[in-house]
């Protein structure tokens, strides 16, 4: 009876010492769990915030796609406007080009009648003299007394008239009538200051007129009869276009750089090299041997 009291005296410690252990274990599982819900909870966060950069990264990424885009666009509207502007420029110094020229025949030719003028003077002058001296004064213009003198020149227009004529019909647009001037000119006036300049007109209407092999054959005698003169540099510019319009790059090619050796410094070498540039061809380049230009 004793021994039972004792035993169940003693049980309640039993028990107690047995739960302690197992009390232990689940307190350190609860932490543990505790420990690893935290760290799932921050791996969630840190997955969200991830998420989150990755699409602001490619929202940026987009938008620099597409100003990219935008910018490439533009750049190739650019770049045709350029062309465009490049190939209306070219006319325009074309234009410019022509009637630069025209302005500097027109000083060329007021400059000559200036000089004829000084020298009627002159003679006016000497003939005062020769009066005071008792002596019959010669003819304004050199013919000597009695003379009639030759019977093609008396039918030929003045020299500064029809040159002048020519020119006019020229800048209005009135190309038979100037070319049909400008060879009359050639034809009685051949030797003069301005006979290059008439040769050159005659080529550059025919130019004009879609005819370039006779534009290159007269810009030719340009080149050959008047090689010093002032349309020499614009004739070798025009023949060099001639050339192109007929298919004949390689021909035209070397003309131009011709030019641009020649007159590195004008209008004209100017001129060459935007059209080289537009061809595509380097200055200087060619796919033949150079020719020398007559």
């Amino acid at each position: 009876m004793f021994r039972n009291r004792i035993l169940l005296l003693a049980a309640p410690g039993l028990i107690c010492l047995m739960a302690n252990p197992a009390f232990a274990v689940s307190k350190e599982m609860i932490q543990l769990q505790t420990q690893v819900q935290t760290l799932s909870d921050q791996v969630a966060r840190l997955q969200q915030s991830v998420d989150e950069r990755m699409g602001v990264m490619r929202n940026l990424v987009e938008q620099s796609a597409d100003s990219v885009n935008k910018m490439s666009s533009t750049v190739n509207q650019l770049q045709q406007k350029l062309s465009a502007e490049s190939g209306e420029n070219a006319q325009k110094l074309d234009q410019v080009s022509s009637q630069v020229q025209s302005l500097h025949d027109t000083v060329d030719e007021l400059k000559s009648r200036l000089a004829k003028m000084s020298k009627q003077l002159d003679d006016m002058q000497n003939g005062g003299q020769n009066l005071a001296a008792g002596q019959p004064a010669p003819p304004i213009g050199g013919a000597s007394p009695g003379s009639t003198g030759a019977p093609a020149a008396a039918a030929a227009p003045p020299a500064d008239a029809l040159y002048n004529n020519a020119l006019r019909d020229y800048n209005a647009g009135k190309y038979d009538l100037s070319s049909q001037e400008f060879n009359d000119y050639l034809k009685y006036y051949s030797n003069t200051d301005l006979a290059g300049n008439a040769q050159y007109y005659v080529a550059d209407i025919e130019y004009r007129q879609g005819n370039f092999d006779a534009a290159v054959r007269d810009y030719d005698k340009v080149l050959e009869q008047y090689p010093s003169g002032q349309k020499a540099a614009a004739a070798q510019l025009k023949k060099g276009y001639s050339l192109l319009e007929l298919g004949q790059k390689d021909a035209g090619v070397r003309e131009l750089n011709s030019l641009i050796q020649r007159y590195p410094r004008s209008i004209e070498a100017s001129q060459a090299r935007d059209r080289l540039r537009r061809l595509g061809v380097t200055t200087g380049s060619a796919t033949t041997t150079t020719k020398k230009p007559h």
